[in-house]
C-alpha cells in the first residue's frame, strides 16, 4: 500500500519556511511507530529539513530531486518524478510505503496513494503552503476519525481517508 501521512491545520496548512507549522509529541510518535521498517519518500528539502539533513533511523528512503548532482548518502536517489511514482508503486507492492513530504510531492502523488494518514490540528497554524482538502474530492473518503487528545497546546485528532478511485500507471 501507499499511504500519505501527515498533520494540518484547520485550513488545511502544512508548513512553513520549510518546517512544521507544530510541535505534537503524540502525533510524532505516532509517524515514528507506523513508519519504522518501512518505506519513506520524500522530496529534496524535507530531507534537507531533517536533523543534520540525515535520513531517518530503520526505514528505507526514496528522495526525489530534480538536480542530477544532488545525490545523498543512506538514501535511493531519484531524479524522475515518473521514476519516484514507479519506485514508490513497486516498492508498495511489497510493504507499506509512505509519502512524507513535502508540499508538492503530496499533492503530485495524492491520485497514487490508497490512504491517507491525517493528524488535523484544531488550530490555525499560518501556514504558507497547504494540502489538498480531501474533504472536497469525491474519491476520497473518510473511514476513521478518533476521538480528539490532547497534544501539548493543541487538540488533535487522527484521521483515515481511503483514496476509492487509485491511480495506477
Amino acid at each position: 500500500m501507499i499511504i500519505s501521512i501527515l498533520n494540518c491545520d484547520n485550513k488545511w496548512g502544512i508548513g512553513k519556511k520549510n518546517g512544521l507549522l507544530f510541535s505534537l509529541p503524540l502525533d510524532m510518535k505516532f509517524f515514528r511507530e507506523t513508519t519504522k521498517g518501512h518505506v519513506v519518500c520524500m522530496g529534496e528539502n524535507t530531507l534537507l529539513s531533517f536533523p543534520g539533513s540525515k535520513p531517518l533511523k530503520n526505514r528505507t528512503h526514496i528522495v526525489l530531486s530534480k538536480d542530477i548532482d544532488h545525490n545523498y548518502e543512506g538514501v535511493i536517489n531519484v531524479h524522475d518524478f515518473n521514476e519516484f511514482i514507479k519506485m514508490m508503486i513497486e516498492y508498495g507492492q511489497k510493504e507499506d510505503v509512505f509519502v512524507i513530504g513535502g508540499a508538492s510531492i503530496y499533492n503530485q502523488t495524492l491520485p497514487y496513494v490508497d490512504y491517507v494518514y491525517l493528524t488535523k490540528v484544531d488550530a490555525d497554524g499560518g501556514a504558507e503552503v497547504f494540502f489538498t482538502n480531501l474533504d472536497e474530492l469525491p474519491n476520497f473518503e473518510l473511514v476513521k476519525e478518533s476521538e480528539p487528545v490532547q497534544d501539548g497546546e493543541y487538540q488533535i485528532r487522527f484521521l483515515t481517508y481511503k483514496n476509492n478511485d487509485k491511480k495506477v500507471l
